[in-house]
This record gives structure tokens, sequence and C-alpha cells, in this order.
């Protein structure tokens, strides 16, 4: 038997399963690592991700709504696909082992895991999503945040480092940034009060606040 459950692990079969706990474990690494830096990926890759719709009712929006994207952060959804994807194929072969005596193709077995992946993204998405604040993830214009004010609240801004930077929109709602200082040699501390003005891919551009005593940035 346990033969046979080392088999399960180790069989090519069972490759893209395998490639998928890894990524779960890699992602969790970066995700810690890039706390200690205050340079989040989950944060970095909502920035760069395009504004999604979540409640729209056709398209592409509606397809990436049900999988609650635009609700909940991306890289929490990724992850909950990759083990989804991960659980299902190998249970899925367990099965076709216990049932066949054998294991189904990589390819096979990885296309019948999708689905259950998908439905365990929507499943587990949905409260995840009542739990993430919906003042700090509505979705706005990305330049609708030029000309805000806000306060670095972790790590260290210089350009080449971003740091994270807590800004409140038109509407009071709060939204947290990964910000460059705009000129070279420029340093923001934590709790330094900034002015955003401009976009620069994934990052804004920031200066350092002529209104210190502003509370468009605070909680």
């Amino acid at each position: 038997m346990a033969a046979a459950h080392l088999q399960l692990f180790t069989a090519p079969q069972t490759l893209p399963f395998g490639v998928a706990v890894v990524l779960v474990a890699a992602i969790a690494l970066l995700e810690g690592l890039g706390l200690l830096a205050a340079a989040s990926p989950s944060a970095l890759l909502d920035q760069v991700l395009p504004d999604i719709d979540a409640d729209a009712t056709g398209g592409l929006d509606r397809v990436l709504g049900w999988l609650h994207l635009g609700r909940v952060p991306a890289l929490v959804l990724l992850l909950l696909f990759l083990t989804g994807y991960a659980l299902s194929g190998y249970a899925l072969q367990a099965l076709a082992m216990h049932m066949t005596g054998g294991l189904l193709s990589a390819w096979a077995a990885g296309l019948l895991a999708v689905p259950p992946a998908l439905t365990t993204v929507r499943a587990l998405g949905r409260p995840i999503a009542r739990l993430v604040p919906q003042d700090e993830s509505s979705a706005v214009s990305e330049q609708s945040l030029v000309g805000r004010t806000g306060v670095v609240s972790a790590g260290i801004a210089r350009r080449g480092l971003a740091a994270q930077a807590r800004v409140r929109d038109a509407l009071g709602r709060t939204h947290h940034l990964l910000v460059e200082p705009e000129l070279e040699g420029e340093v923001f501390h934590e709790g330094a009060p900034i002015l955003i003005v401009a976009k620069a891919g994934p990052f804004y551009r920031c200066i350092a606040s002529t209104h210190p005593t502003s509370t468009q940035g605070r909680n």
C-alpha cells in the first residue's frame, strides 16, 4: 500500500499536480519574503492586472466575476486554483489506480482536474470575498489616485525599492499602493506624508506632501 501511494506521487502521470504543489509552496515563500521587504507579490499582481468589474453581466468580466476576480486578491485565487488542481488531480489518479490498476495519462488527468479546480475557486472564493474589506478592494481608475495624498505605511521608499503606502480616493475608500519617489535620491520612511504624482507601470511615483496634516491617506 505504501509503495502504491509512493508511486502515485512520483509517477510521471501525476507530474502536473506535483508542479502545482511546488508553485503553491514557491508563491507562499515569495509572499512571505515580499512582506519582509514591504513589496508583496500579491499587491504587485493586483496593480498589474486590469480593473475587473466583478458585477458585470456579460463578456469576459462575467466569467472572471464568477471566479471572484475583482473581489478577492488575484494571488489568493491563484493559490486556490493550484491547491484545488493538485488535490483533484491526485484524487482522480488514485481513483483510476484503484479501479483499473493503472494511471491516466498526464494530459488527460490534467484536463479533467481543471473543472473541479475552478469549482474550488468559486466555492472558497465566495466566503473569502466576504472577509475582504470592500472599501479597500473596490476598483477605481488608476489615474484617479494621482494627485491624492497618503502616508507610507510599510517599508522605506527609494528609487528602485518600492514601499507600501496608504491612500484614500475621492470617495474616501482606502487603497494600498506600491510607491517610489519621483525624485532621484529622495527617501520616504514609514509614516512620511506623500503626494501621488504619476503612475509608472505597477508602481506609483510620489513626492513629499506639502500638507502633512492631511487625513486623506489615514484610516
